[in-house]
């Protein structure tokens, strides 16, 4: 999925939790006893009059999230607002009739596994070895394309299997929930209200014009081999194949990697230029320079002591950063525009890392040398908002407290570090919280 915080972009990636799934179950068990047929249509579970025998003993909880009813008036206030954007009242009517609110799809939204895992426990399911062989197979079985699309649009290859990779499992799984329902409930539930709404308006545009029979995807409405958001199935998808429609949904995936490739394209994909390169930093190396905000000549990186991994001369291909995504204990890599490119999809540095790395393993490259702090542990939606807000207590201005760990917040902890003598790296960790409390 593209996104700006891993929002707004093409795609999204992840897969449901059980919790909630079980979550529902136990309200619609508990329902059935406790709460009155009557009750319909202020529970939202069908017409009638509510006549309340019991009270809801559920609504406290789901409050929070919101509910049927909720999700039904909104939907009819809704209405309107899409008629005025060009979707018919048939197709409106029709495409609609039925939808349910998601309570899953709203817990998937505040835990994304991009920001909510270390980086080494995301990579080692994103650049798994089974991934990188079925990539492999997948390559050859779509060589042709591949070569096709690359020559039109100028991305290669595998980094388009990579980003396939990773979003469907090369089209294996395309995600089995409604859209619209998702879309839906996630507009209502407000977070990001006026956002979803304008990808419902985008996805009602798709089921009118006829180019999917059935509009299915993941948690929050990305769809397809490759996970587009609707509105990105608006600006960039093509039709490749040449059958008259850009089906990224079914079993030929000819549109969808044409229309990854347009997408990349138009951010500004640079062939032949590395997404990054992984290095070693010399000892005393000056760590408040590790932030995709400074950009230097490969020279001057090289001039301080920065080398690949294996101890040769940086590779150059213009100006880049060095970013340090698990601190100054882990990985660390120069890195270039591609890098800012795929970023457009995700923003999650922990998403580029893996397609960058995926890609050079599926391109016969060498995969991620160095260690990873493996002792230490993410934080907690919870601790990612305490460390903001107590970040900015301090004097060290995050940008908000979201529990997005974004560049003003890397940022942040990186001028806390610094000011209490600590290595400057931006790295978010339990540490850092503990000596903020």
């Amino acid at each position: 999925m593209t996104g700006g915080e891993s929002w707004g972009g093409a795609s999204w990636g992840g897969a449901m939790k059980g919790g909630a799934r079980l979550f529902e179950k136990s309200c619609k068990i508990l329902r059935s006893i406790l709460v009155a047929p009557g009750l319909a249509v202020a529970l939202g579970f069908g017409a009638g009059q509510a006549q309340t025998i019991l009270p809801d003993p559920l609504a406290g909880v789901e409050e929070a999230m919101g509910s049927q009813a909720g999700l039904d008036a909104w939907v009819q206030g809704f209405r309107s607002r899409a008629l005025e954007a060009g979707v018919s009242p048939a197709t409106f009517d029709a495409a609609m009739r039925g939808v349910e609110f998601n309570p899953k799809v709203v817990e998937r939204d505040r835990n994304q596994n991009e920001f909510s895992k270390t980086i080494w426990d995301y990579l080692d399911t994103a650049v798994s070895e089974d991934r990188v062989a079925l990539g492999l197979k997948a390559i050859e079985r779509n060589r042709a394309l591949l070569e096709r699309v690359e020559a039109e649009y100028g991305v290669e290859g595998e980094v388009l299997a990579a980003i396939w990779g990773l979003e469907s499992a090369y089209g294996t799984y395309r995600g089995d929930l409604p859209v619209l329902g998702s879309l839906a409930t996630l507009a209502y539930e407000g977070r990001r209200g006026a956002f979803f709404e304008a990808e419902l308006i985008a996805a009602l545009q798709i089921v009118e014009g006829g180019h999917v029979e059935r509009l299915s995807g993941s948690w929050a409405g990305a769809s397809g081999h490759t996970q587009f958001m609707p509105s990105s199935w608006q600006k960039f998808a093509v039709d490749f194949d040449g059958d008259g429609k850009r089906n990224l949904w079914g079993d030929d995936p000819a549109d969808a990697l044409a229309s990854t490739a347009n997408y990349l394209r138009h951010w500004g994909w640079t062939k032949g230029q590395p997404w990054g390169v992984e290095v070693t930093l010399p000892e005393g190396f000056d760590h408040d320079q590790t932030t995709e905000r400074v950009v230097k000549p490969v020279a001057e990186w090289q001039a301080m002591g920065v080398r690949t991994v294996s101890g040769a001369d940086l590779p150059d291909h213009g100006p880049g950063s060095i970013l340090l995504p698990g601190g100054h204990r882990g990985a660390a890599f120069l890195i270039w525009p591609n890098f800012q490119v795929i970023e457009k999809y995700n923003t999650a540095d922990a998403y580029v890392v893996a397609i960058g790395s995926l890609s050079d393993r599926l391109a016969g490259r060498a995969g991620i040398q160095s260690g990873w702090p493996r002792e230490l542990r993410a934080l907690t939606l919870e601790e990612r908002r305490e460390l903001q807000d107590r970040l900015g207590r301090a004097g060290f201005d995050p940008g908000g407290v979201d529990g997005r760990m974004g560049p003003k917040t890397v940022a942040a902890v990186k001028a806390f570090q610094k000011a209490r003598g600590l290595v400057p790296d931006g790295y978010p960790s339990l540490e850092v919280l503990g000596l903020l409390r």
